[in-house]
């Protein structure tokens, strides 16, 4: 019932495994899989206040929710809003502030317990979640350290994503694709403090409880204004915390960037760790990933060039192109009830 799926196979996965871990400042590997999310050290350190570093990350809250008009939904009798989450802050590509801050905020208040150590988290070499880290990190004055999937791309020129985290300060470390699946595994984690010393460790693409949780205030931002939320989904901590926030009646929508068919059972293990179960209406609308994660083909280019010439918003196209394409094939299926509205989440 969604579009079909997009011929072509858009650019070339990055080649097998070539060397053992290793550390490096170079190289790209797009990510695939998102963690368990119940690795128990994740968790922000506790403590009392000592000072204040909170106003480097002030953010533009409630992101702006913006009409536009757009033939093809309204031909249905549907409205399209556009949530900026793209906007919340300059420095945090998308909507990374939700989930970082709930993180970092004892970090930021300037905590005594917990000072010095760095920041350790995980990301393919496409990852907002890996610039955003190390973007905080240099407001806060904490040192970031980005554990990368693909050892063979060390020595390889560093990608714009990349090249930005480096320059704003993080260490990246390059591990084979077998070692990184092994990145929710304490024994992993201790390996990796061995080498760097202790750390604070944030879950790949920056998914777990707090950060859920923050993400809660997303769908609250919603009320009254949209009775479905559409938003793409990487780990699904966005999708989590947004359909948790919403209130009675209204709906989430996510759309999966990446294949493997996990991240529904994924969704309801962040719920059930930051709530206590499944909570809010959600569902996945799978079909629109183009081939996997930081995967494009000409159909999807096309697609976002004439978003940006209707509406003049060029859609990033690792999540935000792939979630309103498929805005776009659900309305002409008729997923959205006439004379409402929707929502669409552009996280940047």
């Amino acid at each position: 019932m969604h579009a079909p799926e997009p011929a072509g196979p858009g650019p070339a996965a990055p080649p097998p495994d070539g060397r053992p871990d290793g550390r490096s400042a170079h190289g790209r590997s797009p990510d695939d899989r998102p963690p368990d999310n119940r690795s128990p050290d994740d968790q922000p350190p506790a403590g009392p206040p000592s000072g204040g570093r909170l106003a480097a990350l002030r953010p533009q809250l409630p992101s702006p929710l913006e009409e536009v008009a757009d033939d093809r939904l309204a031909a249905r009798g549907v409205r399209l809003l556009l949530k900026r989450d793209d906007l919340i802050h300059p420095a945090l590509p998308g909507n990374k502030w939700r989930k970082l801050m709930p993180n970092l905020e004892p970090r930021a208040a300037g905590t005594a317990e917990g000072d010095g150590r760095p920041l350790l988290t995980f990301g393919g070499a496409y990852s907002n979640h890996l610039r955003a880290t190390a973007a905080a990190g240099r407001l806060l004055g904490i040192g970031t350290l980005g554990v990368v999937r693909g050892a063979e791309l060390a020595d390889r020129p560093l990608n714009e994503s990349l090249a930005r985290a480096a320059a704003d300060g993080m260490r990246l470390h390059f591990v084979t694709r077998a070692a990184y699946r092994r990145r929710t595994d304490p024994a992993f984690h201790a390996e990796l403090r061995a080498l760097f010393g202790d750390f604070q460790l944030i879950p790949e693409g920056g998914s777990n409880a707090a950060a859920v949780r923050g993400c809660a205030a997303l769908g609250r931002e919603l009320a009254g204004a949209a009775e479905t939320a559409v938003v793409a989904c990487g780990t699904g901590g966005t999708l989590a915390g947004l359909a948790a926030g919403l209130p009675a009646g209204a709906r989430a929508i996510g759309i999966p960037v990446l294949r493997g068919g996990f991240l529904g059972a994924d969704v309801e293990r962040l719920q059930s760790a930051a709530f206590g179960g499944r909570c809010g209406d959600w569902r996945l609308a799978d079909g629109f990933h183009f081939g996997g994660f930081a995967r494009r083909t000409p159909e999807l280019d096309a697609f976002a060039a004439d978003f940006t010439a209707r509406h003049g918003l060029a859609p990033e196209p690792v999540y935000v192109a792939k979630m309103l394409y498929a805005v776009v094939a659900l309305a002409a299926e008729g997923a959205f009830p006439p004379g409402k509205a929707v929502a669409a989440v552009v996280t940047g």
